[in-house]
């Protein structure tokens, strides 16, 4: 985007919403959501009734494959990031945007992008909001099979602590109606499909796009043909919370088409994003003192004999997951995701004609996080994991935080590892070490 524009724009803002949240105002937990902000020191208010917070980051990341290559092939990135976030609002509706920071153009072409930037407007037990928005559907602590909305920004894989940090923002129409005490029902309609952000070359490009002899195509995914729609609704009965819901969509894995001239003289691959359709459910809990988190869905694709090379197989998906406190202060986050193809058996054997061919019948994850913290609460310990069942691949992430105020220094690293076909042991040469000092304010 347009970096004169998003100037222009934060200029004008406040001119536009002064006259309509002149009156004194604050949020409740019910005002704000995901993409507000928070502060220990509370948010500035400036003289236009617009709340401001942020974070500066100053971080060094460098790679241990290139550290045994010598001074002269080690890089430690681009140091410096940021996030600056606008909100304004009172009892009729609030207006929210949230903004990225970051030296790294390799990432992000501009400097300042948009992360999010939506309004919403109360009328009574409903509420509709519009703009650039990340919302999370279902229980799973880590993602879940219900979490359909945001793709995921994988073009580097160096943070697994923070799902709502790569979800790409999308814009959508979202609506909630509560009825009664415990429960509502949202219906979310997204005209403008995105794909999850992959890297097409350098260090972090998977090895089915890297091993392309030319590079795909994409479609156009503008059109109102790519639009994708839901519902949710949710309650609470008892002590456990339910939740159900449909969903329309494409999978934001492609399928690469590959067409090959008569005289074998040239070749081209299109990308294609398969639709379907989504039924599933979701429960919290606790029980014998265990949070536990469960989800489960259908994904119902167009290739109903499972012989269509092009499009994904129907599959069942589900997650089980559950944090506690064990003994000595440790807590742990314990969460197995699976796929399941169905009609397994109808697979072609040729990967050139069917994308499946080569893909077991399940899809397993595990995701572990242990953590301690020490020092009344400053100093924390932290590792984890994923562990791909099938692949016998894993990623671990080792940490050490001190946080005091608004204060954070983080020292990690990451470690992949495991058969070269997996999701993060082909990674095995990116493993790092990270240091990263904040500020929020």
């Amino acid at each position: 985007m347009n970096r004169k524009f998003i100037l222009v724009f934060l200029l004008i803002t406040p001119a536009f919403v002064s006259p309509v949240f002149s009156q004194d105002f604050g949020f409740d937990d019910g005002g704000v959501s995901d993409g507000a902000f928070s502060s220990s020191f509370g948010a500035a208010e400036n003289v236009f009734g617009v709340k401001v917070s942020g974070e500066v980051s100053a971080l060094l990341l460098g790679y241990i494959d290139d550290f045994s290559n010598g001074a002269d092939n080690t890089r430690l990135g681009n140091v410096f990031s940021g996030k600056l976030n606008f909100a304004a609002g009172n009892s009729f509706g609030d207006a929210v945007i949230n903004l990225k920071l970051s030296t790294d153009s390799s990432m992000d072409p501009f400097p300042l992008s948009f992360d999010e930037a939506y309004a919403r407007v109360y009328f009574g037990d409903f509420e509709i909001e519009g703009g650039l928005r990340k919302l999370t559907w279902g229980k799973a602590d880590s993602l879940g099979p219900l979490d359909v909305i945001n793709p995921l920004d994988n073009r580097e894989i160096t943070d697994i602590s923070d799902i709502l940090n790569i979800k790409i923002a999308r814009p959508l129409i979202h609506a909630t109606a509560r009825i009664g005490r415990f429960s509502k029902l949202e219906g979310v309609f997204v005209p403008v499909f995105a794909p999850a952000s992959l890297a097409l070359s350098g260090r972090w490009a998977p090895f089915q796009i890297a091993g392309l002899p030319v590079q795909p195509l994409f479609p156009d995914m503008s059109t109102l043909d790519y639009a994708q729609a839901g519902l949710r609704f949710t309650t609470t009965v008892g002590s456990s919370d339910i939740g159900a819901q449909y969903y329309y969509g494409r999978l934001t894995k492609p399928v690469f088409k590959v067409s090959i001239a008569p005289d074998v003289s040239s070749m081209s691959i299109e990308a294609l994003y398969n639709s379907y359709h989504q039924i599933g459910l979701d429960y919290a809990g606790v029980i014998a003192g265990f949070n536990l988190r469960a989800e489960c869905a259908a994904n119902i694709t167009g290739d109903s004999e499972g012989d269509d090379g092009l499009v994904y197989n129907p599959h069942l998906l589900w997650s089980l997951g559950f944090d506690r406190d064990l003994v000595l202060g440790v807590n742990v986050n314990l969460q197995c995701n699976e796929t399941v193809r169905l009609l397994y058996d109808e697979i072609g054997e040729d990967p050139m004609l069917d994308m499946e061919a080569d893909a077991d019948v399940t899809f397993t994850q595990v995701t572990a996080i242990l953590s301690k913290k020490f020092l009344r609460d400053e100093l924390e310990a932290r590792l984890a994991a994923i562990w791909g069942v099938e692949d016998g691949d894993f990623f671990v992430v080792p940490a050490v935080i001190w946080n005091r105020d608004a204060v954070q220094v983080e020292f990690s690293g990451g470690v992949f590892g495991g058969a070269d076909t997996g999701q993060f042991g082909q990674y095995h040469k990116n493993s790092f070490i990270k240091l990263e000092l904040s500020y929020t304010f």
